[in-house]
């Protein structure tokens, strides 16, 4: 049985986010968990987030025990991109991409 949990305009660019993201790809859920709360990224804690929130459905909804459940798939896809400018010498603009991303977590059980 796979969970899957979703997190949509986290505010931070998918570029700094999936070298959180490939830390814990494949790991179970108790190591990965550990893994991001001594994370020097602070985007880690926008992971764990997502982590948990898939393991408490798991947990409610299916019935499965988080002890034995693994991070089967994360990803960071692209989100909006909000557009703003900026003023520049000579009465020239130059843009500033303010990118964010959407987070995907599938977590499911491992096999013994």
């Amino acid at each position: 049985m796979e969970v899957k949990s979703v997190v949509k305009n986290t505010g931070t660019s998918p570029r700094k986010m999936r070298a959180v993201v490939d830390l814990v790809r494949g790991k179970s859920v108790e190591e990965a968990l550990t893994i991001l709360k001594f994370a020097a990224s602070p985007h880690a804690r926008v992971v764990a987030k997502v982590i948990k929130t898939a393991v408490a459905d798991a947990e409610t909804v299916h019935n499965l025990s988080a002890a034995n459940l693994k991070v089967l798939k994360i990803s960071s896809n692209e989100a909006m991109t909000l557009k703003r400018f900026k003023a520049r010498s000579r009465h020239r603009v130059s843009p500033i991409l303010k990118r964010s991303s959407h987070i995907t977590v599938v977590v499911g059980e491992q096999e013994a």
